[in-house]
């Protein structure tokens, strides 16, 4: 792996990171400060200071997304002040100013990750020769969020289950407190609709020209969805899925994860009639066939055994007990 790196970073410029990982926040002043505390090389483990740098777009937020100085001396930040509703812009405007030979986008800037998404990321660069690279998303809490909001899920409880596993001193113990995304509801094995946290090679991203802004619902609507499925389209790609990492969705008001479930079905009608307007037809999500890298903690055993049992079942739409497998954002 330090070969790799070392390698990497000294074919492209010498001061120049492998990767580098572009954050999207608006007003989660609560919720980004712990995200980006995911991302930072004291949780991350197997990577170093100089393997990726760290770059935060704020879409608008009002005030401003504020960063205590130790984290600020390792973070590139930019403040969008004429920010609009979708964050595809303010995500392209920030790769368009990183340096890495590969990029990660976490399009929502809500999202704690395991410990190992980085190291596990750039090694897939190095096992395969031009990997797509997807992290698999979790809500925290005991339900889908929008669903356990009706049941008394808040910021408060949140935070308890936090407190409770002694976060962030290990991350893995995220596992414990979540539930799976509806985009990945059936877990690591079967396919999943959108990314909630994507590696790709500069490259390929500049090929299919990032998030089409043209995607102008509030929260981006299936821009996720759409880049996701575009860059699962290019040829000799192979899909790579992070076995035993997730990203950890946070509660923070969002308009996909945190709406009523009546609100929430108006706006996600909306969103596939603009991704089929912009795509002329109807939005699936990706059949391609999967490699998986990573390690399964002990913490995460439960989805594993979930996750083959989903593997294993025929036709998991019509399986007893269990609802479609969602298209929706996370």
């Amino acid at each position: 792996m330090k070969a790799f790196l070392k390698r990497i970073r000294g074919r492209v410029f010498p001061t120049r990171p492998a990767l580098s990982i572009v954050v999207v926040v608006f007003n989660m002043q609560r919720e980004a400060t712990r995200t980006l505390h995911s991302l930072s090389r004291a949780y991350q483990t197997g990577v170093s200071e100089n393997d990726y740098e760290l770059i935060v777009v704020d879409n608008g937020s009002a005030p401003p997304f504020s960063m205590d100085a130790r984290m600020a001396r390792h973070v590139r930040y930019f403040h969008i002040g004429d920010a609009l509703p979708s964050p595809a812009r303010a995500m392209n405007f920030g790769v368009a100013r990183s340096r890495g030979e590969y990029v990660a986008t976490i399009i929502d800037g809500a999202r704690l990750l395991s410990p190992g998404v980085i190291q596990y990321g750039l090694r897939a660069f190095q096992a395969f020769r031009d990997p797509v690279v997807t992290v698999p998303a979790w809500h925290l809490g005991p339900d889908i969020q929008r669903r356990g909001m009706k049941h008394g899920y808040d910021q408060a409880v949140e935070d308890g289950l936090l407190d409770g596993i002694g976060w962030p001193r290990n991350g893995y113990r995220l596992f414990e407190i979540s539930t799976l995304g509806g985009s990945c509801s059936d877990g690591w094995f079967r396919p999943m609709a959108e990314s909630s946290c994507l590696f790709v090679s500069r490259a390929d991203y500049e090929a299919v020209g990032g998030y089409d802004e043209r995607f102008r619902a509030p929260g981006g609507g299936l821009v996720s969805h759409d880049l996701y499925r575009r860059l699962c389209s290019l040829d000799g790609k192979d899909l790579v899925v992070l076995l035993g990492e997730g990203t950890f969705h946070q509660l923070h008001g969002g308009v996909a994860t945190n709406a009523t479930e009546e609100e929430f079905a108006r706006r996600y009608r909306l969103w596939l009639d603009e991704y089929q307007a912009l795509r002329g037809e109807p939005y699936s999500r990706p059949e391609k066939a999967a490699h998986f890298l990573g390690h399964i903690p002990s913490q995460a055993k439960q989805f594993l055994s979930f996750s083959a049992e989903r593997f294993l079942v025929e036709d998991p739409v019509k399986a007893p007990g269990r609802s479609p497998p969602s298209l929706s954002p996370e």
